[in-house]
């Protein structure tokens, strides 16, 4: 049986949106594969390495990532699990004007980079597009606008970020990432991730904000709500679903979400009628 299970969720003149599950079995690097177009994807559960020539790249819900037409990869899952993600792919007229000119090569739609760094506001959006098109409660022209209006967030100039530093500092902070991905729900002191990272606490704060201009708690807390989001459909108690991804008590949990996402997970099961 495939490790992969794809659901096509809406297929229009602008937009094709799959929902990708994968089963994560390929723990090593898979064979070498390749798109035939440029699609962007946003994993919203579990995490995998996606590998292109000489770097590598953790995908987790913290990132969108850009598969360039042609271009080789292989992929690996040192994080038992599997992953899923939602998969957009625009015609090239539609990715012209919706993409920066400075992050596409020269007279394509390929992008320069691997990924980008989305926030909380995207992850929100990828769930209201995933969740509306699986229970059929988004309209087409509605889930088409959620797609442009994501893709536009998620490369807005203060809206996403592309890792800084070096390649070197850059695999430091995905290993950091792996281990917290690890164990969601585990409360993590800062003193543990370092040594599993191999560096000091001070080092791993440094570098870690360096790389992805944000401090390593709160990327870590921004995991754990992305998979809360993945989660609202499947449970009546919201308190232990908090209590299982980590969070203290429902008024953690609550606050936590509301602060990132401007609602509570109740209003916002409320308004996608997820329960």
């Amino acid at each position: 049986m495939s490790q992969f299970l794809v659901n096509r969720l809406l297929d229009s003149e602008i937009v094709l949106v799959r929902d990708v599950v994968c089963s994560g079995e390929c723990r090593h690097r898979s064979g070498t594969e390749c798109a035939h177009a440029t699609h962007l994807v946003f994993p919203y559960r579990g995490v995998f390495v996606r590998h292109v020539g000489r770097e590598d790249v953790v995908a987790e819900s913290n990132q969108v990532l850009f598969f360039n037409p042609h271009e080789g990869y292989q992929v690996s899952h040192p994080v038992a699990g599997g992953d899923a993600c939602l998969d957009l792919r625009f015609g090239e007229d539609a990715l012209h004007e919706l993409v920066p000119a400075e992050l596409l090569r020269k007279g394509s739609t390929s992008f320069l980079t691997l990924h980008r760094r989305t926030d909380p506001r995207a992850q929100v959006l990828v769930a209201l597009l995933r969740h509306s098109l699986q229970r059929g409660v988004a309209e087409p022209l509605e889930a088409e606008t959620l797609a442009l209006t994501l893709v536009r967030r998620a490369l807005g100039e203060r809206t996403s970020h592309a890792a800084g530093a070096s390649i070197g500092r850059r695999k430091l902070v995905d290993r950091a990432k792996l281990v917290m991905a690890s164990d969601l729900a585990r409360r993590w002191t800062l003193a543990e991730i370092a040594r599993e990272v191999g560096v000091s606490p001070v080092y791993l704060t440094q570098v870690f904000a360096q790389v992805e201009a944000v401090p390593l708690y709160r990327y870590q807390l921004r995991l754990r709500l992305a998979r809360a989001l993945d989660l609202l459909g499947d449970y009546d108690d919201l308190t232990q679903l908090g209590l299982e991804l980590g969070f203290s008590s429902h008024s953690h949990f609550s606050a936590a979400f509301r602060q990132a996402y401007g609602r509570t997970p109740a209003e916002f099961q409320r308004s996608l009628n997820l329960r």
